[in-house]
């Protein structure tokens, strides 16, 4: 898989992603505070936004805050964490370390009568100065009524999202006044 360095929100921030990902921006409308980015092939997406940060002080209490958000956001009948971490950034920039998560939730999508399988990977760098959660989110639907995604590309989904948080470094934090 061959990755490719985007900007976003100007530049103000950049990270890697798979080279076939498509800017969704470039076919429809996408909020200010978000970059979206969907697989041609796929339902995959990966979202990165701009939220107000919130209030829990503990990094990973925050984390499963946003995730629980988003659950509610999908209208998910169900949702279960797998895991918490922290991945250190080292490489001596001013972005925070980002507090990933991997998650369940059983969405219905499109008043569908039968439940999606959607693996949430969950990233959120949390810009205290900047009373800021800068959030980067991938959606996998394992398994859903048109399609169920093979390990191939599970694995290279992944991949991609390791390498969205581990590249995302913040440029101009002058981008969340």
């Amino acid at each position: 898989m061959a990755f490719r360095q985007r900007d976003l929100f100007g530049g103000a921030i950049i990270f890697r992603i798979s080279s076939e990902c498509i800017d969704v921006s470039d076919l429809r409308q996408v909020p200010d505070h978000q970059e979206v980015f969907v697989y041609p092939d796929s339902q995959i997406s990966i979202i990165v936004e701009i939220l107000e940060r919130v209030t829990q002080d503990d990094d990973q209490e925050a984390t499963k805050f946003h995730f629980d958000s988003l659950a509610h956001d999908n209208s998910a009948t169900s949702s279960s964490i797998k895991s918490v971490t922290e991945i250190a950034n080292n490489r001596g920039d001013e972005t925070p370390s980002p507090i990933v998560l991997k998650g369940i939730q059983l969405v219905r999508k499109f008043n569908s009568t039968v439940l999606d399988t959607i693996y949430i990977l969950l990233a959120v760098f949390r810009v205290k100065s900047k009373n800021v959660d800068l959030v980067l989110s991938m959606n996998i639907p394992l398994e859903t009524p048109d399609d169920d995604i093979d390990d191939v590309k599970y694995e290279q989904a992944q991949r991609n999202f390791e390498t969205a948080v581990e590249s995302l470094r913040i440029i101009d934090f002058d981008l969340f006044v």
